[in-house]
């Protein structure tokens, strides 16, 4: 059980609900949110990132980014650990009940299957699945060509905070962006300290991640226009809304990221704390909205 734990990296599970949580505040903010859908939303997105965790760590071992020179943990599929065969079927299962989970979601939140907000959300729910394999899995990872940080912003970001909101409300703003970058920018933060600690493992393999193609120095400033970016979403947002100061408490932790991972030639451990820090943020930022 242990090594499907480690496979599973919870320390990732943060980040993950983070935009649905950013849904759920900004539901809460015009009095339309919902605890099951909530509940069911935790759900489908918890099981949804495990698949792609396991997606990842099948995906990197077969197309050899990750070797015994690889400097993040040891993934369970290279190690030996858990088997090719094993993962992919823990990829289906997990990826099914994503899936269901998903569907039950939708009714809750839409009342029915003939709804044709059911049918759009359906379409992209797969396309999100879709995504979570096709990252490092199969013959043309997208990751392997510098994409993973665009995919990222739409559905750690974009798709994941709007779309939440929706479910609530089935009603979309254009404002509602500016959270949606945020809590994007700071998701894709977290994919660049990855992309920066695993630099020559991926340059072997092949990978061409943006820190590849940019270099170290300008993988550092990248990172700091993602941290930037998350914060002014913030600002700007709240300040359009009228909303309360508590979400610049999370200033000091976003900039603390940055002069960690800029400083230290390893910055893996500034990964989990930028995954929780995001949690932070969207915390403090529906306080700001909420608590008048």
């Amino acid at each position: 059980m242990k090594k499907w734990i480690v496979a599973a990296r919870l320390r990732t599970l943060p980040l993950a609900l983070s935009s649905i949580l950013m849904g759920a505040v900004l539901a809460q903010h015009v009095f339309m949110f919902r605890r099951d859908v909530f509940a069911w939303a935790v759900l489908t997105t918890i099981l949804l990132q495990v698949m792609s965790n396991f997606a990842n760590d099948y995906g990197d071992t077969r197309n050899g980014a990750d070797t015994a020179e690889r400097v993040g943990p040891v993934r369970a599929v290279q190690s030996g650990e858990i088997t090719p065969r094993q993962m992919l079927n823990a990829i289906l299962i997990t990826g099914t009940a994503a899936f269901l989970s998903g569907i039950y979601l939708l009714v809750v939140a839409f009342g029915s299957f003939s709804s044709v907000y059911f049918r759009g959300f359906l379409g992209l729910g797969l396309l999100a699945m879709a995504a979570a394999y096709t990252y490092t899995a199969g013959k043309k990872p997208y990751g392997y060509v510098g994409l993973g940080d665009v995919s990222v912003l739409l559905f750690f970001g974009l798709t994941g905070v709007v779309a939440s909101y929706f479910l609530y409300t089935l009603h979309f703003e254009w404002s509602l962006l500016l959270p949606g970058i945020a809590c994007g920018a700071l998701a894709t933060g977290v994919l660049n300290i990855n992309n920066i600690r695993d630099m020559e493992s991926d340059r072997k393999a092949g990978k061409i991640t943006i820190p590849v193609r940019l270099g170290r120095k300008k993988a550092l400033i990248y990172h700091w226009c993602l941290l930037l970016i998350a914060m002014g979403g913030a600002v700007a947002y709240i300040s359009l809304k009228n909303g309360q100061p508590y979400y610049l408490l999370s200033f000091p932790l976003i900039f603390l990221n940055g002069i960690q991972v800029s400083k230290h030639e390893n910055p893996d451990p500034y990964l989990k704390t930028l995954a929780l820090t995001s949690l932070v943020f969207v915390i403090l930022f529906g306080l700001s909205l909420n608590l008048h």
